[in-house]
């Protein structure tokens, strides 16, 4: 692929805006970041708090530990947290930088501060709005689509800033994921100047392995890392699936160290770019290599969460740990044939795996999808796949990719509406 491509330019631009740092869960902190602005445009600590969130946001925030507040949980957390602490001009490291004394007052706030909760549903699966009161004075924030979309701010009634279309905090439009396929990420991935992606990947490389290495070493939910390599050695395959399942327990149980995500998640871009790394360490690859199956894996990752949008019933990790499966297998075989029957395979195997919310589960999850990766990709190294006519897999890996954004977008609506009944009336 040529520099003059339009999709060159495209995919660089893609990766700049989906590879950025966060510092914890992204609902939580995305909560945090609007509560952090609606704060600064009100001037002061507020006297009242009202949040409303669509159904997944709920769903998402409800049990993950909120980093730096000493382990509290919850959306008056996330919100406190943003308030007391944030700096909004750092988005999803909004609490990047708390200090103790920021910590103890946080509890103070939560103890003498009213903080509704309401469920709203304005068509958005991504949706909150934080409106906060000092007397008779009030500032409001609406973040809708995704974690950084700032779509609304008011003080005092009056609109201070409003956009209609989704678009990036510069006020430019996103790039068009349409541009995505299979094909042309490989061809990509395979052409692209080192120098063009080295920086995010870096920076990627850095962040989710110091995490996922925390992980290992800390005592961090149900310690999935660590019980599969006591069970099951320390076999790179097995390896690969426990450091990216130990850096998600550590994300989701307060861990302090930020993460580079994939399609608005942590967990997500722990899982397309740890396996990865892994395996190129394993197979001594070199830089360079690990580098264009980063930018496969992560590509491949972003092209199927395009179709499903940022949250849904069906879970995240799937997309990326077919991602996953597609890097490794640029890693061994190289060939775009075996990239594509990975991710068939890896499709076919775990796409039922349902989002329950973010909590201590997801690094299973992540453990079973990343597994489902190499697996797919075992697969075709042994002439086996799974066809077009076994269920929802077709003809044509971009066929296959779009029957899973329907299932994950349209077929599972009215399953994460119960999910979301089941969370939130127990």
């Amino acid at each position: 692929m040529e520099k003059t491509d339009e999709r060159y330019g495209a995919y660089i631009a893609i990766l700049k805006e989906e590879l950025i740092p966060a510092m914890g869960c992204t609902e939580p902190i995305a909560l945090a970041y609007a509560a952090a602005k609606a704060r600064a445009v009100l001037g002061c600590l507020p006297d009242r708090v009202l949040v409303e969130a669509s159904g997944s946001i709920i769903k998402n925030v409800k049990s993950v530990i909120v980093p730096n507040t000493n382990h509290l949980k919850g959306i008056p957390a996330a919100a406190t947290a943003g308030i007391i602490a944030g700096d909004p001009n750092r988005e999803l490291e909004v609490i990047a930088s708390v200090s103790e004394e920021e910590r103890n007052e946080m509890r103070n706030f939560l103890d003498n501060v009213e903080i509704k909760v309401e469920h709203v549903d304005f068509d958005h699966v991504f949706d909150l709005i934080v409106t906060e009161w000092k007397g008779d004075s009030c500032a409001k924030v609406r973040i809708t689509d995704y974690h950084t979309n700032i779509v609304l701010i008011e003080k005092d009634g009056k609109v201070i800033f409003k956009k209609e279309m989704e678009t990036s905090e510069a006020g430019e439009v996103r790039t068009d994921r349409s541009l995505l396929d299979m094909e042309h990420i490989y061809d990509f991935a395979n052409s692209v100047d080192i120098r063009d992606v080295e920086e995010i990947l870096d920076r990627q490389i850095q962040y989710n392995t110091a995490i996922c290495e925390e992980g290992l070493l800390g005592d961090y939910g149900s310690n999935i890392g660590s019980v599969l390599l006591k069970t099951y050695g320390h076999d790179i395959k097995v390896r690969a699936r426990a450091k990216a399942a130990a850096g998600s327990d550590a994300r989701m149980n307060g861990c302090e160290l930020p993460v580079i995500i994939n399609s608005g998640s942590g967990n997500q871009g722990i899982t397309a770019s740890i396996p990865v790394i892994e395996y190129a360490k394993d197979l001594s690859c070199g830089k360079e290599k690990l580098y264009r199956a980063l930018v496969i894996s992560n590509l491949t990752a972003i092209h199927q969460k395009t179709g499903i949008g940022t949250l849904s019933a069906f879970c995240g990790a799937v997309s990326a740990g077919a991602g996953a499966g597609a890097g490794i297998a640029y890693l061994i075989d190289g060939s775009l044939e075996a990239i594509d029957h990975t991710v068939v395979n890896a499709l076919a195997i775990v796409s039922g795996i349902v989002c329950d919310g973010a909590k201590a589960s997801c690094a299973a999850k992540i453990a079973s999808s990343v597994d489902a990766g190499i697996l797919g990709f075992q697969m075709y190294r042994n002439g086996q796949e799974f066809s077009g006519g076994d269920g929802i897999v077709v003809k044509g890996i971009e066929n296959t990719i779009r029957n899973i954004a329907r299932l994950g977008k349209e077929g599972m609506k009215e399953t994460n509406k119960e999910i979301i009944s089941m969370m939130v009336d127990n």
